[in-house]
């Protein structure tokens, strides 16, 4: 029932309502309809037709009914070669991409459009669709040709046919060591946390929140434990937005991090002179906020023909495939940068998701290369781009046109850029934090998080022990829950793992963007004329189509900038940018 549900929705999305799609949608609903009617009726017509002891029996008479039986047979004997396995392969994968569509849809819905009443429908929704395609994920056929694959000789087989075996088989062992009550559980889990952390938020009590994440930790480390018990299990979550990344990566990176930027930050605060920013404060119609940051998003190179933008509590993007990328945003009236750098920051996330390649679609190799390199693309519209002299000079008259009063003829495109850039003081909310705080946000996170999996911390004592990081890292204690432990959805969710790959992901992007700007010796000037074209196909031949290519995000970033990721390189561009912004002696 509750799978016929979902038909229903993905048929109603499809034909009528708000944001009827263009052409460029009806191809992917039809395999998503096709999975879901596929699941509704238990499997394939021929498959339902004999599964019917009478059917059976009436088809074994029918002449072409003894061919199929011949030919099944025969087939399940005989040999098969590397690309019959292979095509096997991809036709198994292709499918399950096509649900796990539906379940990017029914998220989707559930934060923008889904009533408020709905919570628990949709909950036994995204509870039977996750069994499903755990059920898929699982199957031993699956299995089968996974392992002859990986036994053979794959010479015939190109780079990406290689990569995409190899992801399949790195997924099929974690997705067979779980079980399909806890998948279920996780699936019913998300729903209730989600809604659960809404009403936590607006109250500013984590008192509410905390059953919730208790429920979420129990099941992360079960989780952790089933796919492989002899790792850290925060480790096993990691790999999950990161292959291969660790905690201890991790530490290594933010412990060189945190004592590079603690004392530089100190240094901005006692020595520097912070630009005026007193100028960007007024009263901005969201309205306005809303077409301008559209107009900015399709100039990035946005794709409305392949995607649409919405409103949600908590920026995001998502959708069901490349041709149906869903990206949201969010706008203050008093304050109109964090609009535009959410939009360009959902952008640039919803750029790595339109650019994914056409030829490998609804296969491993076609996704991102994990959330650190999905996050570099995001920050590096948003900071690399957004962030620059060039991009004020492009930005101001825009901003001058639909806000006049607030921005005279007399501010520059330099006033604007420093302004931008001002060191949030105090620096409370994660998604409105400058490049130089940002980080402190990220490690304080990972450092609570990490010890929630590893036991060493309390899901009941993590307010103070939020507050008394905030004090120690950033020098300010938020006032009350909702500006502190619950600012962000992440937790709802379950995603422990996710919060470092943003600033793993704003280091790759200084890396990418400064290759960028050797191999494009004119960016600064394009960027400044609004002709952001060259760097996005760049991006695109070097990061988006590429997908998983590499076993690694360091991989990859040795493939486009020569070299792993460097905190140093982060660290040099920080103090280098603030210290001329600032005036340091």
């Amino acid at each position: 029932r509750c799978i016929q549900d979902i038909s229903n929705m993905i048929g109603q999305g499809c034909g009528t309502g708000r944001g009827r799609p263009s052409r460029a949608h009806l191809a992917r609903p039809g395999r998503l309809l096709a999975a879901a009617a596929v699941i509704v009726a238990g499997g394939s017509s021929m498959q339902r037709l004999w599964a019917l002891p009478g059917n059976r029996r009436l088809v074994e008479r029918a002449p072409l009914g003894r061919v199929l039986r011949r030919a099944t047979s025969a087939a399940s004997n005989a040999p098969t070669s590397v690309e019959e396995d292979y095509a096997a392969l991809a036709e198994k994968l292709k499918d399950i991409s096509a649900l796990a569509g539906i379940s990017g849809l029914l998220g989707w819905d559930e934060m923008t459009m889904m009533p408020s009443g709905a919570v628990a429908s949709r909950a036994a929704q995204k509870g039977a669709l996750a069994t499903v395609l755990h059920s898929k994920s699982t199957d031993p056929a699956l299995g089968s040709l996974i392992e002859r694959l990986g036994e053979a000789d794959l010479a015939p087989l190109d780079a990406y046919q290689k990569a995409s075996v190899r992801e399949a088989s790195r997924d099929y062992l974690k997705s067979t060591a779980v079980t399909e009550e806890l998948v279920r559980r996780e699936a019913e889990l998300e729903s209730r946390g989600y809604h659960t952390w809404v009403k936590a938020r607006q109250a500013k009590d984590w008192s509410l929140f905390a059953p919730v994440l208790k429920e979420w930790v129990a099941a992360r480390r079960e989780r952790a434990k089933l796919i492989d018990s002899s790792k850290p299990p925060y480790d096993v979550l990691a790999d999950d937005y990161s292959a291969g990344l660790t905690a201890a990566r991790i530490q290594e990176i933010f412990d060189e991090v945190k004592e590079g930027l603690v004392p530089f930050l100190a240094d901005l605060q006692a020595k520097g002179t912070a630009p005026d920013a007193a100028w960007l404060k007024g009263d901005f119609d969201t309205a306005k906020q809303s077409e301008l940051c559209k107009e900015i998003a399709l100039a990035l190179g946005f794709d409305l023909d392949k995607g649409r933008l919405d409103v949600s509590v908590h920026p995001f993007t998502g959708g069901a495939h490349p041709t149906d990328v869903r990206m949201t945003t969010r706008f203050k009236a008093d304050d109109v940068t964090e609009g535009i750098t959410g939009a360009i920051h959902e952008t640039g996330h919803a750029l790595y998701e339109q650019g994914r390649s056409e030829e490998h679609d609804g296969l491993p190799v076609s996704q991102a290369a994990g959330m650190a390199i999905h996050e570099s693309q995001s920050l590096l519209w948003e900071r690399m781009v957004g962030l620059s002299l060039p991009f004020a000079t492009y930005l101001l008259p825009k901003l001058q046109n639909t806000f006049p009063e607030a921005f005279p003829a007399s501010k520059s495109p330099e006033d604007l850029y420093a302004a931008l850039n001002v060191i949030r003081t105090p620096s409370l909310i994660r998604v409105e934090a400058d490049e130089v705080t940002y980080p402190m946000h990220i490690i304080l996170r990972f450092e609570i998080e990490k010890g929630l999996i590893e036991g060493s911390i309390e899901v009941d004592d993590v307010p103070a022990i939020w507050n008394s990081k905030m004090k120690e890292y950033l020098g300010v204690e938020p006032e009350d829950d909702g500006m502190g432990c619950l600012q962000d959805v992440h937790w709802s969710a379950g995603l422990a793992g996710y919060f470092p790959t943003y600033s793993l992901g704003a280091m790759s992007a200084v890396q990418i963007f400064a290759a960028a700007k050797e191999q494009l010796p004119n960016l600064d000037e394009s960027i400044a004329a609004g002709d952001f074209a060259g760097l996005r196909a760049w991006l695109r031949e070097k990061v988006h189509s590429v997908g998983s290519l590499y076993p690694t995000a360091d991989d990859l970033l040795v493939a486009v900038t020569g070299q792993p990721l460097d905190p140093k390189i982060f660290l040099r561009y920080i103090k280098e940018k603030y210290s001329e912004l600032y005036k340091l002696p």
